[in-house]
C-alpha cells in the first residue's frame, strides 16, 4: 500500500459486503469496517487481515477516505447517511460515499444533492452476480458517476470487480440495476410458471429444460432454476422479498417516468404473491415452490436438497 493509497470503509459485512471488504484488505488498502446486524459473527477474518472494526457509520467516515456502503435498500441507505450517527455527523469535503445497493433512483438523487451541500460525492455503483463471486473479488459493478470521479474510484472498485461498467452519469447506476434486475426476474418467473403449464399439461418439465438448454432461450438464470426440478432450491442465491424489494423499486421507477410497465407489474406481483405465501425468506427458485402452491400441482421431489 503506498502513502497515497485512500483509507476504505465498508459499511455491511454480511453475504456480499464481506467478500468486498477481504478482497479491499487482502489486495494491501487500508480497512475499517461496520458489520451488518444481521451478520453479527462476521469479521475477525478482515481483523486479522489487517481490518479494524468500527461501531458506527459516523465512525466509519471519519476514517475513511472512501466508504462503501452495502446494505439492503434505500431505506438502510438513508438510515446510515443521515440517521443517528450517520455518515453525515462526521462528513467532510473530499470524502466519497459508493452506494452498492439496489436502491430508488428518487432517494439517491435526494442523498446525493444532500451530501453535495457538504463537498461529498455520492456515488451509485450496484453489484450483479452473488456472494460466491464476492468472496473472489469477481463482482460486477455498474456505476452512475462524472468521469473525474469515476477515474477516482475505479482502482478502488477493481480490488473487488472483475467487470466495472460506468455506465452515465450520477444516477445511471441504479436505474440500469433496476432494469437488470427486471430481466432476472421475469425470466425466473416465466421458468416457474412454464414448469408448472408442463406439469398441469402432463409434460415433463425436464423435457422442456432439454429444448430450452439447447437453444437461444437459454441462459443462466434458467439453468439455476432449472436446478428445483431436482429439489435443489439454492441454485440462485437471492433471497425472494429481496426480488420483490427491487421489483417494486423497478416499478416506482417506470411509473415515475412514466412508462407503462405492464410486464413489470405482472412480475412484481408474483414476487408480492410468493412472499404472501411465506416464501420471502427462501431463494428466488422459491417461485416454483409458488406456482406449486397456487396451481395445486407437484413440480419439485417431495425431499428437497
Amino acid at each position: 500500500m503506498t502513502a497515497s493509497s485512500p483509507r476504505i470503509g465498508v459499511i455491511g459485512i454480511g453475504l456480499m459486503g464481506h467478500g468486498i471488504a477481504k478482497n479491499i484488505v487482502a489486495k494491501g488498502q487500508s480497512l475499517s469496517f461496520l458489520k451488518r446486524r444481521s451478520a453479527p459473527d462476521a469479521g475477525a477474518d478482515l481483523i486479522a487481515l489487517g481490518g479494524v472494526e468500527l461501531l458506527s457509520p459516523r465512525e466509519v467516515a471519519a476514517a475513511s477516505d472512501i466508504v462503501i456502503l452495502c446494505v439492503t435498500g434505500s431505506p438502510e441507505v438513508e438510515a446510515v447517511c443521515f440517521g443517528s450517527n450517520g455518515i453525515i455527523e462526521s462528513a467532510r469535503r473530499g470524502l466519497v460515499v459508493i452506494d452498492t445497493s439496489t436502491a430508488e433512483p428518487t432517494s439517491t438523487a435526494a442523498l446525493r444533492d444532500r451530501f453535495a451541500q457538504h463537498g461529498v460525492e455520492f456515488v451509485d455503483a450496484p453489484l450483479a452476480r452473488t456472494p460466491v463471486e464476492a468472496e473472489l473479488g469477481k463482482l460486477n459493478t455498474m456505476v452512475g458517476a462524472t468521469d473525474a470521479v469515476f477515474a477516482q474510484i475505479e482502482p478502488v472498485l477493481k480490488a473487488y470487480c472483475e467487470n466495472i461498467f460506468h455506465v452515465g452519469p450520477p444516477g445511471a447506476g441504479h436505474k440500469v440495476k433496476l432494469m437488470n434486475n427486471f430481466i432476472a426476474q421475469a425470466i425466473c418467473t416465466a421458468t416457474a410458471e412454464a414448469f408448472a403449464a408442463a406439469v398441469k399439461s402432463g409434460v415433463d418439465p425436464k423435457q422442456l429444460v432439454r429444448v430450452v438448454s439447447a437453444g437461444g432461450v437459454n441462459s443462466g438464470l434458467f439453468q439455476a432454476m432449472a436446478k428445483s426440478l431436482d429439489g435443489d432450491m439454492q441454485g440462485l442465491k437471492f433471497q425472494l422479498d429481496n426480488a420483490r424489494k427491487d421489483l417494486r423499486y423497478y416499478t416506482h421507477f417506470t411509473e415515475s417516468m412514466p412508462l407503462a410497465s405492464w410486464l413489470g407489474e405482472a412480475v412484481h406481483q408474483a414476487l408480492v404473491q410468493a412472499c404472501a405465501m411465506g416464501l420471502g425468506d427462501g431463494m428466488v427458485a422459491e417461485l416454483v415452490t409458488a406456482q406449486e402452491m397456487a396451481s395445486g400441482v407437484q413440480i419439485t421431489p417431495a425431499a428437497r436438497a
